[in-house]
């Protein structure tokens, strides 16, 4: 799934909070939210100076989630698999509020908030790609770039003119417009890029998963999550090259990416791991480093980073999915 900007975010003051509560779904819960969270700069949150921040948040009863991101202000964004849902969190006292309510038959799976408000979102096995308005809470665009059976859109990332996206169960990344003007207009095609080089599609399995920018904006990286293997993709022609790991033998499972320079962490989703790696100057291998585990750890997919903490959204596959399975947000120590 998805990871965020690789751009240090600027460091923001801590300061205590409210004890969270559980939020549910509906339009007063809406309401809430654009009392809390403008597009403004973001404020420091009230109480005893010096405290931390929660380290961990829910989410609603049978929210599905898997995608998380986090742009320049501390707001994080999670999609919904139940419903194409997407909630806001304040990362400085953790309450939130539905964002965009979502439609029945939808559902949001990767997410990456652009610097403009807007955010992309992956539409998981309906194959969209659709467009929200982070400042109204409206869906702007929607772009179908496969069949609605037989793909699957997992995650996606910005880059140049174009969010990209990838689909677990084909080789091809969606390139479509990026922009407030070019959302609006929506004539411009979807681009479709076909992977070649080193990459090898299994059948009946998830493949293309996470993606994140290369460093310097030279192309892509994208992890198949089985058997387990980082591809470094150019974008003009799609060829992927396989990133030799060093210090581990795959990535298995792996889901959500965040690259922050040359350190690329990898989120294991059932392993409830997030490996980190180094990357090569010529993005021909990854050594590991470490990993970071916890154990509120519970299948995480996707990480966005804040300061000094990264963010997960526990997706619990291993825990049946039903209306009222409870669902959370962890932080642990970058």
């Amino acid at each position: 799934m998805t990871r965020n900007h690789p751009h240090q975010l600027p460091r923001q003051p801590r300061t205590a909070s409210a004890p969270s509560r559980r939020a549910v779904l509906g339009g007063t819960a809406l309401a809430a939210l654009a009392l809390t969270a403008g597009t403004g700069p973001a404020s420091a949150a009230t109480g005893a100076p010096g405290a931390a921040w929660p380290t961990e948040f829910p989410l609603p009863d049978g929210f599905l989630p898997e995608g998380i991101t986090i742009g320049s202000k501390p707001y994080a964004y999670m999609g919904s698999r139940a419903n194409g849902a997407v909630y806001r969190t304040d990362l400085r006292t953790g309450e939130g509020a539905v964002l965009y309510p979502g439609e029945t038959g939808t559902a949001a799976v990767g997410v990456e908030l652009d610097e403009d408000g807007l955010l992309y979102v992956a539409g998981g096995g309906g194959g969209s790609a659709r467009v929200l308005d982070t400042r109204t809470g409206r869906l702007v665009a929607t772009y179908q770039p496969t069949p609605a059976t037989g793909h699957f859109i997992n995650d996606v990332i910005l880059l140049g003119d174009r969010a990209w996206f990838t689909d677990s169960r084909d080789s091809v990344l969606y390139g479509v417009p990026r922009g407030r003007a070019r959302a609006a207009g929506g004539r411009e095609e979807i681009r479709s890029l076909p992977l070649g080089g080193d990459w090898v599609q299994t059948p009946e399995v998830n493949n293309a998963n996470g993606i994140v920018t290369a460093p310097g904006g030279r192309g892509l990286i994208v992890v198949s999550s089985q058997p387990g293997r980082l591809y470094h993709v150019e974008l003009t022609t799609g060829h992927a090259t396989e990133i030799a790991l060093k210090g581990a033998a795959d990535v298995a499972n792996g889901d959500g990416l965040l690259r922050l320079g040359r350190t690329l962490y990898v989120v294991q989703n059932r392993l409830n791991l997030i490996s980190v790696f180094a990357l090569d100057a010529g993005l021909r291998s990854a050594t590991l480093r470490r990993t970071i585990t916890d154990p509120r750890f519970d299948v995480p997919t996707t990480v966005a980073r804040w300061d000094d903490r990264l963010y997960l959204v526990n997706a619990r596959f291993t825990t049946p999915q039903t209306p009222e399975t409870t669902f959370n947000g962890v932080a642990v120590p970058l």
